[in-house]
């Protein structure tokens, strides 16, 4: 099992499928059957919501890519709740398709409808985010990041922003989280708290922290807040970009210059980071590849004819300070 991060009655959960299922057939216009009777393969992909840049980059990806290989694609869009995300693997499971794949809004809560899914003998296949789950047979396979070695890669980042400003003395830095209960909120965290703690302890200190919902609106808000109750903060962790810019915009409203009076360090690496990072305002960016639609296709190929896959398909990623920002921006894709 890997390690990341109420139940509808029946009555509820079986209105629920049946809504999800009249409305896949309306948007995506595919069939509502069991299979696809043209003999193409039936995904059903359950997609967290459309919180941020990176999110919709990931979902366009999975969209194209799906076309691309000629699937038949069921899609639906949580809005960052897992009721949701559980109807809908529901309706999926009802209309008969071939497989799910869905990135979980959060790590635990998935065994009942999972179990569901193994009943009818429809493989799931993650993506993005991991679950912890009591049966590890409940799922075939991650399409995803190594969001703990990207909170490492986070803290060496930071490291190497210090230095390039010269910084002398505390560390006093400001964490803006991801969704409570989200594998990469709590994974990036730990991975941070991994170098802070082997190579930092005397002194980096997190001052405040607390979650901004992977959103530009909670980064700034929160941001606000922070810089009230701790003015004397000089570095912000922000676990993805689009907080990561809210924030700015709060820095700058209290008088203070982002890059500079604020060293700032983000995950993700969508374009308006990096535009933000050619401007100054971001120093560093460790970077989360959502362009994992074909990469999935592929998979789902495999999958669906019975092939072995790894248990866990790493995606590749890079880092970026701001020197090398303007150049990397024109060749961004998302």
């Amino acid at each position: 099992m890997l390690n990341r991060r109420n139940f509808l009655t029946a009555a509820v959960g079986v209105a629920a499928a049946t809504g999800l299922a009249a409305c896949a057939k309306k948007e995506e216009g595919g069939k509502g059957g069991s299979g696809g009777g043209d003999g193409k393969i039936v995904l059903g992909f359950s997609q967290v919501g459309s919180e941020s840049g990176w999110r919709s980059a990931n979902t366009t990806s999975v969209k194209d890519a799906a076309k691309e290989a000629g699937f038949d694609l069921k899609f639906s869009d949580a809005q960052q709740k897992q009721e949701n995300q559980i109807s809908a693997i529901r309706s999926y499971i009802t209309q008969g398709v071939d497989v799910i794949a869905f990135s979980p809004v959060v790590v635990t809560g998935w065994d009942a409808v999972l179990k569901e899914a193994k009943a009818k003998k429809i493989p799931v296949v993650l993506t993005d985010r991991s679950v912890e789950t009591s049966d590890d047979s409940l799922y075939v396979t991650l399409v995803g990041s190594d969001f703990t070695d990207e909170g490492r890669r986070a803290g060496k980042m930071l490291e190497k922003v210090l230095e390039t400003a010269g910084h002398k003395g505390p560390v006093k830095i400001a964490q803006l989280e991801g969704t409570t209960g989200a594998a990469p909120a709590i994974e990036r965290a730990k991975g941070f708290k991994e170098v802070m703690d082997a190579d930092h302890a005397s002194d980096w200190k997190i001052v405040v922290s607390q979650t901004g919902d992977f959103t530009r609106a909670g980064g700034k808000q929160v941001m606000a807040a922070f810089l009230q109750s701790n003015p004397d903060i000089n570095v912000l962790f922000a676990h993805n970009d689009d907080m990561g810019i809210g924030a700015i915009q709060a820095i700058e409203a209290a008088g203070k210059k982002p890059g500079k009076d604020i060293l700032i360090v983000t995950i993700d690496g969508v374009k308006d980071g990096f535009i933000a990072m050619s401007e100054g305002k971001i120093n560093g960016i460790v970077e989360c590849n959502p362009l994992l639609g074909p990469q999935l296709m592929e998979v789902v190929k495999k999958v669906k004819a019975g092939e072995k896959v790894e248990r866990w398909i790493k995606t590749k990623e890079g880092d970026f300070t701001q020197d090398q920002a303007k150049a990397a921006l024109p060749s961004r894709k998302y």
